[in-house]
């Protein structure tokens, strides 16, 4: 559910900068903030290298189990 939320102007500016970057609107790169800190809060002991890693693998569509061929030649 939207609401409106008021943010200052030093929070909305380098969302901006960093949003640019990560090719993000300001509202998704302060959502992305929140997330990162909230994961990181929960697991202090990874790098910020690999809490970005399992924050794209979880955007990354469920694909299943490989089931392998046989190979006939």
């Amino acid at each position: 559910m939207p609401i409106n939320v008021k943010w200052s102007e030093s929070l909305v500016e380098q969302a901006k900068v960093f949003g640019i970057v990560e090719h993000r609107s300001v509202p998704k790169q302060i959502q992305y903030g929140s997330q990162t800190r909230k994961v990181a809060q929960k697991n202090p002991d990874l790098t910020f290298s690999l809490l970005r890693e399992i924050l794209i693998a979880d955007q990354e569509p469920v694909i299943g189990e490989y089931v392998f061929s046989s190979c006939v030649e």
